[in-house]
């Protein structure tokens, strides 16, 4: 399971501490979230969420403020609390620190040893594939948790956990971005050569031409983003 794409059943909130209600309750928001099911803009109702759940309402609140401070979330005065919609320039530097993030991934993938590197290519290779079968019958869901797949397997290669979690906040506030573009499949033919590049940049030990590709791929998806963007 890829780390922002959680889950939480509801029978998990049965004989818990008061202390881990909090936890609970913030991934099964993260969840609905990340799934789309509460989008960008909409308001989340807390006595709702606490009566699905069985809870209080202290834990629902103190999972929004978590959620607040990570940047899905926006509080406003006197109206609730609201899923966040990021402006253009907010997407643009959170691209902007992935391209560095997935950049630096790919010069540290490429120097892996043996054995390690054989374990990420074979997680590549696999993702790489099932985004290309995914592509062939337009299931631009399936295609984009691969693609999330195949950059996370890169990021956790590095064993650099600062950095998997900063990558993790990242793809998550990114992912509000995403959510009104998945049935959409523009790109993802020029996006499968980009990850075989990699692929074969990685195998062949390259460091700084996996590093140009990573950061080249990230820069290129958001600029088909902004191309695909409708007109204000």
């Amino acid at each position: 399971m890829l780390p922002w794409l959680t889950e939480t059943s509801a029978d998990r909130f049965n004989d818990v501490r008061d202390t881990s209600l909090a936890k609970l309750v913030k991934g099964d928001m993260l969840s609905l979230i990340l799934k789309g099911v509460l989008v960008p803009g909409q308001r989340i109702n807390e006595p709702d969420v606490a009566a699905r759940l069985g809870v209080s309402r202290v834990p629902v609140r103190e999972a929004l403020r978590e959620l607040e401070s990570s940047g899905l979330v926006v509080a406003r005065k006197h109206a609730g609390v609201f899923v966040r919609q990021l402006d253009a320039p907010e997407v643009r530097d959170l691209y902007q620190m992935r391209s560095l993030l997935d950049g630096f991934a790919g010069r540290q993938a490429a120097q892996l040893s043996a054995s390690p590197k054989t374990a990420l290519l074979n997680v590549l290779e696999d993702a790489a594939r099932t985004m290309k079968d995914a592509a062939g019958r337009h299931e631009v869901q399936r295609y984009y948790g691969e693609n999330l797949r195949f950059h996370w397997a890169l990021i956790k290669a590095t064993g650099n956990q600062t950095l998997a979690d900063s990558y993790c906040g990242i793809v998550q506030k990114l992912h509000l971005s995403r959510l009104k573009n998945l049935s959409h499949d523009y790109g993802m033919q020029a996006s499968i050569a980009e990850h075989l590049e990699i692929v074969q940049a990685v195998r062949d030990g390259d460091p700084q031409r996996c590093e140009t590709l990573m950061a080249h791929h990230v820069s290129d998806a958001f600029q088909r983003l902004v191309d695909a963007a409708p007109a204000p």
